[in-house]
């Protein structure tokens, strides 16, 4: 059907954005943000050459354009783990996250884990003041940091609900974009393994607020992804690292991504 089809379209750049963002390797860049040094520890990474850096911000480019074409010819199955099946969820393992620096976005807001740095580009945070032709260019990421080595990223993208399903009143909650089983095929890549999946209910002052939390593993590396929706609008924060580094740090990946607050 047409709705079908307006969904296949989108999910791909939704997804490639998301895994270019969690990337196992990310390049790491010396932050060029004049606020950095209000929100982030003073701990340096230690530099990179820059011939390094360019291949492998190549590599990073190229992985994204093949899992692009990846999508369009395999799209998502229609059997994902259903989390509704498994047996009652144990107690969720999160750390306190109070005294890590709270990083404020267009909208949200999201806790910092120590000595992760900023690594949005001047680009990233000037998007959407050029305009191409009559309509300004879209933010690729709304946040984005990084461990000192680089091999652990924290994101968060913004999408419009309506890009994502088809609805015709502005969504405020991410239940109407389905149930928690449904909007695993948002979220989740088709080829993932999930490990978890909790719908976290957090009280405001006009009732409760849903939001979807997604643990999965894809070719090595495992993410935390914590979604919600406000005013028509669908904030994703998602934190990664290789296989061989999550059971170390999962505690502090997981606390980071479900730390997002809508505001």
């Amino acid at each position: 059907t047409s709705h079908e089809v307006f969904f296949y379209i989108h999910l791909p750049l939704l997804m490639a954005i998301l895994l270019h963002s969690l990337s196992l390797h990310p390049p790491i860049l010396r932050p060029q943000n004049p606020y950095r040094s209000k929100i982030l520890s003073s701990s340096e990474p230690s530099a990179t050459p820059k011939n390094t850096t360019l291949r492998r911000d190549v590599v990073l480019r190229t992985a994204s354009l093949c899992f692009v074409s990846f999508i369009f010819q395999n799209p998502l199955p229609e059997s994902l783990a259903d989390p509704s099946k498994s047996s009652k969820p144990g107690r969720l393992g999160i750390a306190n996250t109070k005294s890590w620096f709270q990083f404020y976005g267009d909208g949200f807001a999201i806790r910092v884990p120590p000595q992760f740095e900023d690594i949005m580009e001047p680009e990233d945070y000037s998007a959407g003041l050029s305009l191409y032709g009559d309509k300004a260019k879209p933010k690729t990421f709304a946040a984005r940091f990084q461990s000192p080595d680089g091999s652990e990223v924290l994101s968060v993208v913004i999408r419009p609900s309506n890009s994502l399903k088809i609805t015709f009143l502005e969504a405020n909650d991410i239940s109407q974009l389905g149930s928690l089983k449904e909007a695993a095929r948002i979220f989740v890549p088709g080829a993932a393994t999930i490990y978890s999946a909790r719908t976290i209910k957090v009280k405001e002052e006009e009732g409760f607020r849903n939001y979807y939390l997604y643990e999965f593993g894809r070719d090595e590396e495992r993410i935390a992804l914590v979604a919600a929706v406000n005013r028509g609008r669908v904030f994703i924060a998602g934190a990664a690292a290789p296989e061989s580094k999550w059971k170390e740090d999962e505690l502090k990946l997981r606390s980071a991504a479900i730390s997002l607050t809508v505001l």
